[in-house]
């Protein structure tokens, strides 16, 4: 078997889609997991992406069928998690509007960031290392302090913290471990980028979060497509089994075979 296809058979992408049985399916699945879990509903981080924005919808719709099959409350929670001043925080509150999120909340993480970049740096020093934190490394350091403060959230309302992972992030491990990979599920696991953006498009995700390219936000500039080489489009071609260019398929799987630390269990022994 070829590492294309043992990589397509481990994400589990389609090479093609049916929006609506995907969108029923996901929702289904998110109601189901809820309801096994015990908990009150589902905490979303909305970043203003196309990601967070599909997510959102499928949550929505998974809380308000509970909680009209039930009669129980269910809720969506959608957390907004700027760092200082965020341009584009408009698109967050836009997809909250679109979808009617009832429950919704902005938690800035400038001040947690800074301290604890501050404190790592002073650590540093004490080791006879005097410099500042990378940039790369203050990038972990948003990512998980966003998940400290939606566990937080989550903990104290009994909300299932969901992720907005899928295919096309996972192969290239682009995420941050216990960042944003640290949730309790993952609605868009099994699509790739191309696929995702389908069903934004059906869930009525506003235009423009479907007109931005994609970034994880985490300095300014930053885009995922110029930070890894390589396109979503070749991304997205190769989890649905079709030739892409040498060049690009070769950085892709040397990609994939660099961070499986990421997606595999802990080690021990």
């Amino acid at each position: 078997m070829s590492l294309q296809q043992d990589v397509i058979n481990r994400f589990g992408v389609n090479p093609a889609i049916d929006v609506d049985e995907e969108i029923r399916k996901r929702v289904d699945f998110l109601k189901e997991y809820t309801l096994k879990s015990g908990t009150s509903g589902l905490l979303i981080a909305i970043s203003g992406g196309i990601d967070s924005a599909v997510a959102t919808g499928l949550c929505k719709k998974a809380t308000d069928e509970l909680t009209a099959e039930t009669g129980k409350e269910y809720i969506t929670l959608g957390v907004f998690q700027p760092y200082g001043e965020q341009s584009d925080i408009s698109d967050s509150y836009a997809v909250a509007e679109a979808f009617k999120l009832d429950k919704k909340v902005e938690t800035n993480i400038e001040d947690g960031v800074n301290e604890t970049v501050l404190e790592t740096e002073f650590a540093l020093k004490s080791l006879g290392i005097h410099k500042h934190l990378s940039r790369g490394g203050k990038g972990n350091v948003k990512a998980r302090t966003r998940m400290v403060v939606q566990y937080a959230l989550a903990f104290e309302m009994n909300l299932l913290v969901v992720g907005t992972d899928h295919a096309s992030e996972a192969i290239t491990g682009f995420f941050t471990k216990y960042g944003d990979g640290a949730v309790d599920i993952t609605p868009l696991s099994s699509l790739n980028k191309r696929q995702v953006r389908q069903l934004a498009s059906s869930l009525g995700v506003p235009q423009s979060v479907l007109d931005k390219a994609p970034t994880a936000g985490l300095w300014d500039g930053q885009t995922d497509e110029n930070e890894l080489g390589i396109t979503y489009g070749d991304n997205s071609d190769y989890l649905e089994g079709k030739q892409i260019d040498p060049a690009a398929q070769e950085k892709l799987e040397k990609q994939y075979l660099k961070t499986e630390h990421k997606r595999s269990p802990i080690p021990g022994i």
